[in-house]
């Protein structure tokens, strides 16, 4: 199994396989889905992906739905 490296990030995984712009559009996904979000009802960085379209706080322990949820920068 290979492992993944610096310069390939999470998408080393996949070696030499699917060609650069694929697996750079992966690491650009997974990299902002992992990354925790503000929460939109008590305002606190604490949501976390629990899986496709449902996000938790760990602060205020609410639990939502939502196709996207995205903090842009």
């Amino acid at each position: 199994m290979t492992t993944k490296s610096k310069k390939t990030k999470s998408s080393g995984r996949y070696g030499a396989r699917y060609g650069r712009s694929v697996r750079a559009n992966v690491v650009k996904i997974e990299s902002k889905q992992r990354v925790k979000q503000k929460c939109p009802y008590c305002g606190k960085m604490g949501v976390k992906r629990l899986s496709k379209g449902i996000w938790k706080c760990k602060k205020c322990d609410k639990k939502f739905a939502s196709d996207i949820f995205y903090l842009e920068k």
